[in-house]
């Protein structure tokens, strides 16, 4: 690490920086029902980089609710009629994301509609024996969460238990062994990245957003699940292990390299894995699971860091694009739009509300 003391922002201010690239994002694109253009194929607007911006939406909702935002969130959800993309069927947990959102608004309106397709949709999952679905670790951000919701809402604890089945097959069987990497308390991204693949300076190849895709995983199922819920323990200790190994990852400017251990390979400053280990550590220490005396300054620093990413008109630089690894969507800049913008809005947004409570 070994950056100076960096500067203990004040919460309107984070307000103001999120609000702001929130308003840019919903400006250019203010048409919910839109489908997304990319060179490849057209995706419709409940795909899983448009969910977690959602995400992001609707914590910032819960400590500033803003009508429009509000109307936003559910114009959407209206739009595609509460569904998931490939429908009820699909066991894609990349299709499941939306329904994270989907959940939450039912808390604010307990109307069936709006929980019958993902719920329907999860259950086809628990009531099966396959549980090999979730073979790259984004899936865990995508998907955990949801089951998480349903066995809260319901009292139900086969949906923590199929959880746990898809949650330990990623951990322990994926690839041969698994892939968490329990010597260096860190994930790979998926099969293709385990051991022996190596990066050019002959380090593991641990991907920045992988590892905050399970470090969110972690925060959304932990904050929400009883404390008496099955294998929340094992959850804790992965989350803890897993913090402490970012710490010391954490680079002198703030931010976290895209190639966690490899700083020369793509080393620009990148927003979406440190939105994600921001918004992780800040929750932890809050519920103390890290300790603040050890994490505070890195939460500030990157915080400091993400601060820099936002443009005058909140437009987000610094963003990744969509992709599994380093080298994806580069060159990553200040300047640079990636293919998608929604999700990493989405992380910052995340990282700053959680932050604010933090501070708090």
């Amino acid at each position: 690490m070994g950056w100076s003391k960096p500067y203990r922002p004040q919460s309107k201010d984070i307000l103001q920086k999120i609000h702001s690239a929130k308003a840019y994002f919903q400006q250019k694109w203010p048409d919910v029902s839109a489908p997304i253009p990319r060179p490849d194929r057209i995706r419709p607007s409940n795909i899983w980089t448009r969910a977690v911006y959602y995400e992001g939406l609707m914590e910032l909702y819960k400590i500033d609710p803003k009508a429009a935002d509000m109307k936003y969130m559910l114009d959407w959800a209206n739009f595609h009629q509460w569904n998931l993309r490939d429908g009820i069927k699909t066991r894609n947990a990349d299709n499941q994301a939306c329904g994270q959102i989907y959940l939450d608004l039912f808390d604010f309106q307990a109307d069936s509609l709006r929980i019958l397709p993902i719920k329907a949709n999860v259950d086809l999952m628990v009531n099966s024996t396959k549980v090999d679905d979730w073979s790259w670790v984004d899936c865990l951000q995508m998907s955990m969460p949801v089951f998480t919701r349903l066995g809260v809402r319901f009292s139900d604890n086969r949906y923590f238990e199929k959880m746990y089945d898809l949650y330990a097959f990623t951990k322990y069987k994926h690839g041969g062994s698994g892939l968490f990497d329990q010597n260096a308390s860190l994930w790979w991204r998926d099969k293709d990245f385990v051991s022996p693949y190596k990066e050019p300076n002959g380090e593991n190849c641990y991907w920045s957003r992988g590892n905050g895709w399970v470090f969110a995983a972690l925060v959304r199922t932990l904050e929400l699940m009883p404390k008496n819920a099955p294998h929340r323990a094992e959850y804790e200790q992965d989350f803890v292990a897993l913090a402490n190994a970012l710490l010391p990852l954490q680079r002198k400017d703030g931010f976290w390299n895209v190639s966690l251990k490899d700083p020369a390979h793509f080393g620009g400053p990148e927003a979406t894995g440190t939105s994600l280990f921001v918004y992780g550590m800040s929750w932890g220490v809050r519920n103390k699971l890290l300790p603040k005396k050890k994490f505070d300054q890195a939460i500030l620093a990157g915080w400091d860091a993400l601060s820099t990413c936002v443009h005058p008109n909140g437009f987000l630089g610094n963003v990744q694009g969509t992709g599994k690894e380093p080298k994806d969507s580069q060159p990553v800049s200040y300047t640079h739009v990636p293919d998608f913008e929604d999700f990493g809005t989405g992380c910052f947004l995340l990282a700053g509300v959680e932050l604010i409570k933090y501070l708090k």
